[in-house]
């Protein structure tokens, strides 16, 4: 057991849900969510996520990510995966204002600038620019029926 004062204290049993509209300063601070920040604690790591956005996570699914990453074989694949995730991880605190500051290569990464969409995923909250983000749902809205179809086929009552 875990116990960081979370509302949930086993590592796993953490999940972040919502979205959450904000603006990012000239340099680079992005004011997170009060509810957030008690989840995420006060340590957490920053990444390059996939699909042109930044992941956020726990200090603690963090060490669950790394130790299976570890067991990757050693591959071309999975070394080129690892140094794109870990060669922009970070690990970053909340200012007094409850401000994360986001290095310049991750803001270059993920097209940030001024309006961003922060978004509770599971185990992680992700990093969007507007733009990206409203693309990203302009995009597969259409088709969320046939993408929960074939992830969950007839086990899906929503």
């Amino acid at each position: 057991m875990v116990d960081r004062g979370r509302k949930w204290s086993k590592v796993g049993d953490l999940m972040f849900m919502g979205e959450y509209h904000h603006t990012i300063d000239d340099k680079g601070r992005l004011t997170i969510p009060s509810k957030i920040r008690y989840e995420l604690g006060e340590s957490f790591i920053i990444t390059r996520g996939l699909d042109d956005c930044l992941f956020v996570y726990p200090k603690d699914e963090w060490v669950n990510i790394i130790g299976k990453y570890r067991g990757l074989p050693n591959t071309k694949d999975a070394r080129n995966f690892m140094r794109f995730f870990l060669s922009g991880a970070v690990e970053c605190e909340f200012d007094k204002q409850g401000r994360i500051n986001i290095t310049s290569p991750l803001m270059k990464y993920a097209d940030l600038k001024k309006e961003c969409v922060i978004i509770g995923v599971n185990d992680r909250l992700e990093i969007w620019s507007k733009e990206r983000w409203n693309n990203f749902i302009e995009t597969n809205e259409e088709n969320l029926s046939d993408i929960a179809d074939n992830l969950f086929a007839s086990n899906l009552n929503m």
